[in-house]
């Protein structure tokens, strides 16, 4: 999973993907599991792996074949600003939700393995939660949601 800031200038926005591009694809095995948090969903436990970064950001989870059913990504930033996030090179569905500061859920989005659809929170945020596809809406999470665990304050 790679992600820009959406406040960067178009022409080096084009040249940092680029970039990305060329390194991704340079990427010979997905990246080994990170540290992990628990986070809470009402009555739902999530162990989420957490990207802080840029490097462990840029890799997410691309090329990862498996994904256990309560288990996710947390993107952590240490600003808020516009999140975009795209699936080239992952190759799980997968749904991402965009996490304010006190762990109020901003919008969720699906997206398709190894698309270049690009995916953006609806406003700033400092957080994104990647877990298999579906997972939200099954579980009747969806905007305005609050998840609580340690990196929400709560």
């Amino acid at each position: 999973m790679i992600y820009i800031k959406s406040r960067i200038h178009p022409r080096f926005a084009a040249w940092l993907v680029a970039v990305l591009a060329l390194g991704a694809a340079a990427q010979p095995a997905p990246q080994p599991k990170l540290p992990t948090v628990g986070i809470t969903a009402g009555m739902h436990v999530i162990q989420a792996e957490l990207a802080q970064t840029g490097e462990q950001q840029m890799v997410g989870m691309m090329l990862r074949r498996e994904m256990g059913a309560n288990e996710g990504m947390l993107f952590v930033n240490d600003d808020a600003s516009v999140r975009c996030f795209w699936m080239r090179n992952t190759l799980l569905p997968l749904s991402i939700a965009f996490i304010a500061d006190d762990g109020s859920i901003v919008n969720i989005a699906d997206m398709q393995p190894q698309s270049d659809a690009s995916h953006c929170s609806a406003k700033a945020v400092r957080y994104a939660l990647e877990m298999r596809q579906g997972w939200f809406a099954k579980r009747g999470i969806k905007a305005g949601s609050k998840l609580r665990g340690p990196p929400f304050g709560n």
